[in-house]
């Protein structure tokens, strides 16, 4: 029987088990967007801490992509260099790098969670001196601030459309050079992609608003623009917000997220990661453990796509049951993993069977530590 402690084949990749490190915003880098040495020791010790699979924060595909000053960023080559020894790290301690590329939308130009979370102007700064920026929104005038007032924004044209799709593009190319083995294209949590495809936020009445396939046309059309420029046997994954949590209204919900999943699998995406919400401050999710899961159980059923779970898990055999049970391909792990950075060994250590198979999971260095 599949557990979480197998290995994951997807295309010509092979991740050691199916445990993944889910992409968590630090808020730590210059606004230069380049990563710093807290990014090389916090993703570097998830991969020493037995993740089969490392994934980056929300990494922008252009400046005013950014949620905030401070976000990580793969706009430029100078970008792709820095990331690189972070891969090398990854790979070296056995795990699978990957990037999860993103646009914050309107949800841009913010001062970082412990600064307040609140809009910076175009001719403001935050608490470091940063300046915030003019964000692109499908449709200003449905932005729900979560806090503050709304952002300065405009509504995205079809050239700003278009250079969505070209700055996806060329952000995959230098994820590839930067040694990343699977690009994530982040369409969920109330970020541009997910705006688009809400009714909640998109009120368009052109080729991008309106109908299921008008409101999912951008997101094709970033995947086909990650998928031509990234190989075959490389994976590509797609974060997806389940449902909007927002019943008593028009807007995204589970039946069109198993919809766009069929969709994506025709577009040669391999796994779609399933998490939820973040759209609109009146979002009722439920809470606990795996509050998420049944999100992705249905997209698993209903689409031809493997699937990611995530949200509320923090035990081994937790993780295990979602493999085992079929409810899951892969269990990401998000909070936890700040918890405890070896996760995933100690996930080894309680599920095998056999104490010197775990031992030997452990780094050389660190062996002496778990051998009886």
């Amino acid at each position: 029987m599949t557990d979480v402690l197998s290995p994951l084949s997807v295309g010509d990749l092979e991740a050691p088990n199916r445990i993944a490190v889910s992409p968590m915003c630090q808020y730590s880098c210059d606004p230069d967007g380049l990563p710093t040495e807290w990014h090389r020791v916090h993703l570097g010790s998830r991969a020493v801490g037995g993740a089969g699979i490392v994934m980056t924060e929300a990494t922008a595909v252009s400046p005013e992509g950014r949620i905030t000053p401070h976000d990580l960023g793969i706009w430029s080559d100078e970008h792709a260099a820095a990331l690189e020894p972070i891969t090398e790290f990854v790979r070296e301690q056995g795990g699978v790098p990957g990037i999860q590329l993103a646009h914050a939308g309107h949800k841009a130009s913010k001062k970082r969670p412990w600064d307040g979370n609140l809009p910076i102007g175009p001719d403001e700064t935050d608490p470091d001196g940063a300046s915030g920026w003019e964000v692109l929104s499908p449709s200003p005038d449905a932005y729900p601030p979560f806090d503050g007032d709304r952002p300065a924004m405009r509504k995205a044209d079809a050239e700003d459309i278009q250079g969505v799709i070209d700055a996806y593009r060329a952000a995959a190319e230098r994820s590839l050079e930067a040694g990343f083995e699977i690009a994530e294209v982040h369409a969920a949590h109330g970020y541009l992609l997910h705006e688009f495809l809400s009714p909640v936020t998109n009120t368009r009445e052109d080729d991008y608003g309106g109908s299921f396939e008008n409101r999912t046309r951008l997101v094709r059309e970033v995947v086909a623009a990650v998928r031509e420029v990234w190989p075959d046997g490389k994976p590509v994954f797609v974060r997806i917000s389940g449902t909007d949590w927002l019943d008593d209204r028009d807007s995204w919900d589970i039946e069109q997220s198993v919809r766009l999943a069929d969709d994506l699998a025709e577009l040669g995406v391999d796994l779609v990661d399933v998490s939820s919400g973040g759209l609109h401050p009146e979002q009722a999710p439920p809470a606990g453990p795996n509050f998420q899961v049944p999100l992705a159980e249905q997209v698993r059923k209903g689409a031809d796509i493997a699937v990611g779970a995530v949200g509320g898990v923090t035990e081994p055999e937790q993780a295990d049951a979602l493999v085992r049970n079929g409810r899951a391909d892969l269990v990401l792990v998000g909070r936890e993993f700040l918890r405890d950075p070896y996760f995933g060994l100690r996930a080894a250590g309680d599920l095998e069977r056999d104490p010197e198979a775990a031992a030997k999971e452990w780094p050389i260095q660190y062996r002496r530590a778990v051998q009886r």
